[in-house]
């Protein structure tokens, strides 16, 4: 041991039975096991957190420069499980900042992670106390059921701290050896998983979190950012992230009045981004309390059912919830079930801000043509196929950004959206409608008219010059016979033919319905009356073949 060490007996100060079955094993994670350590970081007035990790080994560093623990703290806080900080304010909060932890039960994760866990803290007129907390000894004194004084710390030693006590003037340092497991994540996503979970060290410029001595910032979610391109900010959320999203296509401040909440929620072009930080793990809205993250992805507490939940994450600040009242599961990543302050924030979300977002989601990405939600009951279904149809086909004349005459072109493209839909569903109504009935002749062997066969007689002919003219040789119609030649009124008078004394037939309803329809084979834009014509007529034709048919 060395001089500035104190050979102190450190023991824990509860039943080690109940320490087992209270939660050696409760936290999961390993990234919840850094939040842990972060977050007494953060509650002992750090400034820096370092976190030294190598994964070929399998072990971490986790150092601050917060205030330290003198021997009488390190053996009266952090050894006695469910000692409340909150109690001690002054000892343990110098700077003003909120409170993250409570029960005094977190520091359990620190003991669910590894083999063996080693912890030296000082303060700034104190030297360097602590012990090893090995977990084969631990499971040895449970087993026999010792006393916690009679399961005492093993001595630290001076070698394995010597490259991370230098210029460390207070604060605390815990070396996590053979992590469980291992440590499969990559520092990459790991870095990304801090900056995504622990907002308060990217707010507070006074809280720094390093990650093998690169400071963790905004950088690190620069890749969901690009992805962003709707926002929706909730109640004036001042977050420097929302300020990184340089792709935004659409944005608005909603305000929720008597909620007690902040927050944002996003959405990312495809499914697919919300994945960016692994394969198993996705982006969500997630719940955070005093700047810690308490619960993720709340929507599935809310559901909607809707195609947009897979597009959106973000995050719902909601500090009303940290009060007398403990409101948070053992694990410290859930809230309590049926608790009634939770249940009225899920019910003013759902009503003021979900059902918000649900609606302007489906038009904001039909406006920037992409699919929209096919559940939202602004237009037909079939208006939306068309519109998505027109969206694929018109990307197709999207001309590089370095183009002259982009803006221009791109104009003429977005003019044509309105028309397009209705004349690509039209287009479809006539197509299937002329088949139909072009079967239904068939099927019923009857004969083509006098008046029928001139007609037939009069486009083959056509079609054969234009094929002369274009020389092209190979067939067009898949269907070469006379009825493929015919259009609706030509059909129609072949077995319904308009009587002067019947009051509506489809041959009627056919001859009104043909120079509108020529208009739209023809690709030509209708107008407003023309529309509501062909749509009132097709109707009736429709109406009228679907009674053919059925017969």
């Amino acid at each position: 041991m060395s001089d500035i060490s104190a050979s102190e007996s450190f023991s824990f100060e509860i039943s080690l039975s109940v320490l087992n079955h209270l939660g050696r094993n409760l936290y999961r994670s390993f990234a919840t096991v850094l939040g842990e350590a972060i977050s007494n970081s953060w509650d002992a007035g750090a400034n820096n957190v370092y976190i030294y990790i190598d994964r070929d080994s399998s072990y971490f560093f986790i150092k601050d420069d917060g205030i330290g623990m003198t021997s009488e703290e390190f053996q009266e806080r952090f050894l006695k499980i469910g000692y409340s900080k909150r109690k001690d304010v002054k000892a343990f909060q110098p700077v003003g900042r909120p409170f993250i932890g409570r029960k005094g039960i977190g520091k359990l994760a620190l003991l669910s992670c590894a083999e063996k866990i080693e912890i030296i803290t000082k303060t700034n007129a104190t030297e360097y106390v602590g012990g090893v907390i090995d977990n084969s000894g631990l499971d040895e004194a449970i087993e026999h059921d010792l006393k916690p004084s009679e399961y005492p710390l093993e001595d630290w030693e001076l070698s394995t701290f010597e490259m991370y006590i230098e210029g460390h003037e207070q604060g605390t340092i815990i070396f996590f050896e053979n992590i469980k497991d291992g440590i499969k994540n990559t520092i990459d996503f790991l870095r990304k998983i801090i900056a995504r979970y622990f907002r308060f060290s990217l707010i507070d410029p006074s809280f720094k979190i390093h990650v093998n001595d690169v400071e963790v910032t905004l950088d690190d979610l620069k890749d969901l950012a690009q992805k962003t391109q709707l926002l929706w900010n909730i109640n004036d959320l001042n977050d420097p992230y929302l300020n990184t999203l340089s792709n935004l296509k659409r944005q608005k401040e909603l305000t929720v009045e008597n909620g007690g909440y902040k927050g944002f929620i996003a959405s990312v072009e495809k499914p697919r981004d919300l994945k960016i930080f692994s394969i198993e793990e996705r982006m969500g809205v997630d719940l955070f309390v005093n700047g810690r993250l308490r619960e993720k992805d709340i929507l599935k507490h809310i559901p909607t059912a809707r195609i947009v939940e897979s597009y959106l994450y973000g995050q719902i600040h909601f500090d009303d919830l940290d009060d007398e009242v403990e409101r948070f599961t053992s694990s410290r990543e859930n809230i309590v079930a049926n608790d009634p302050k939770y249940e009225s924030l899920l019910d003013s979300l759902k009503e003021k801000v979900i059902n918000k977002v649900l609606e302007d989601w489906d038009k904001w990405r039909r406006e920037l043509k992409q699919d929209g939600d096919p559940e939202n009951k602004s237009i037909t279904k079939k208006e939306r196929k068309a519109e998505e149809l027109y969206n694929e086909v018109s990307k197709e004349y999207e001309l590089p950004i370095d183009t002259k005459n982009k803006k221009r072109i791109d104009s003429w493209v977005a003019e044509l959206g309105s028309d397009a839909i209705f004349n690509f569903s039209s287009y479809a109504e006539c197509f299937i409608s002329e088949n139909l009935l072009r079967r239904f002749i068939q099927e019923k062997k009857i004969s083509l008219s006098p008046e029928a066969n001139r007609k037939f007689l009069h486009w083959q002919k056509k079609e054969t010059e234009n094929k002369n003219k274009g020389n092209i040789s190979i067939e067009i119609r898949k269907d070469p016979s006379k009825l493929s030649y015919l259009t609706m009124d030509d059909l129609a008078n072949l077995f319904d033919k308009e009587d002067l004394t019947t009051e509506a037939s489809l041959s009627r309803d056919a001859r009104e319905y043909k120079p509108v329809r020529d208009a739209l084979a023809h690709t030509a834009l209708l107008t407003d009356e023309a529309k509501v014509k062909l749509t009132t007529v097709y109707f009736n034709i429709k109406e009228r073949i679907r009674r053919l048919l059925s017969k």
